[in-house]
């Protein structure tokens, strides 16, 4: 009975996974990614020029890409360099983007507020609850990214970002993979 119980939320990660993922991702694939997402962050962290907090790391096949917002250019090019640096990592798409300048508590709290706000509105809607979306907000501009199977996945994400109140815009750095298609 313990080994079903802990079997079972396995099997179920698994089965949630073949759908997002798409039949011709395997769970090998899926594992090597998530290993490499963890060896990036990792690095990240272990970077003192890079804030990992501010950086979202999302990993489909050996590429991974940095979606959020950093301080300065050069933590921008730190956080690229520390990603190239992880061994088995093919390309870095480095969506970050620099937003100088301290941010008071307030501003940082109404953020979070929008992010929760976006996160919560792709939950709920069909388009785009099966996929997992990066959500960060800086200063009322909303950076989305990860990777989705369609365009119209991408756009409806797009657009329910765009509608929550309190977004100044989007950046959506989303990319369209084919082999997430369930």
């Amino acid at each position: 009975m313990k080994t079903t119980a802990k079997l079972l939320p396995a099997a179920l990660a698994v089965a949630l996974g073949a759908t997002a993922w798409g039949a011709e991702t395997t769970i090998s694939a899926v594992v090597d990614d998530a290993a490499l997402t963890a060896r990036v962050k990792t690095a990240l962290v272990d970077n003192p020029d890079t804030k990992a907090r501010q950086i979202d790391v999302d990993t489909q096949n050996g590429v991974v890409q940095l979606n959020g917002f950093v301080d300065s250019a050069a933590s921008r090019s730190a956080a690229e360099a520390a990603a190239l640096g992880v061994a088995g990592v093919k390309s870095v798409d480095n969506n970050l983007e620099v937003r100088a300048g301290d941010r008071s508590v307030g501003g940082t709290i109404d953020d979070a507020a929008i992010t929760t706000k976006v996160k919560a509105a792709m939950l709920v809607d069909s388009r785009t609850k099966a996929y997992r979306v990066d959500v960060q907000t800086n200063r009322g501009i909303v950076a989305l990214g990860g990777f989705v199977a369609t365009p119209a996945e991408k756009s409806a994400a797009q657009e329910l970002a765009g509608s929550v109140e309190g977004v100044a815009r989007v950046e959506n750095n989303i990319v369209v993979d084919k082999s997430k298609r369930p």
